[in-house]
């Protein structure tokens, strides 16, 4: 599986634990998009998510996106897009050395 940088510039997401391992993000529009939550990993003390898109047949993509996870006002987590494209390669790379560790 292939981590691909989520570029469709949805902005800041609400996240909601419906089913165990799936996560239904709401973007600006208020169109809803359900996903698989893969994995989390900390990456120089912060946090993020790992997700793969649902298929409209509730079948689990091949690909997956990359989200940062980081404290509302309230200080509920919420996921956004990661806006620096050094950071995603630095998560990417992690990521990716985690997956390679686990099949070794």
């Amino acid at each position: 599986m292939v981590a691909d940088k989520h570029n469709c510039d949805c902005g800041n997401f609400e996240h909601d634990h419906e089913e165990e391992g799936i996560v239904t993000l709401v973007d600006e529009d208020g169109k809803e998009h359900d996903f698989v939550f893969i994995d989390s990993l900390e990456v120089e003390g912060q946090e993020y998510a790992i997700l793969s898109p649902l298929t409209e047949e509730d079948q689990e993509s091949d690909e997956a996106i990359i989200l940062k996870i980081i404290q509302d006002e309230n200080g509920d987590d919420i996921l956004v897009d990661i806006e620096e494209d050094e950071e995603w390669e630095k998560v990417a790379d992690a990521w990716q050395e985690m997956i390679e560790a686990e099949e070794e």
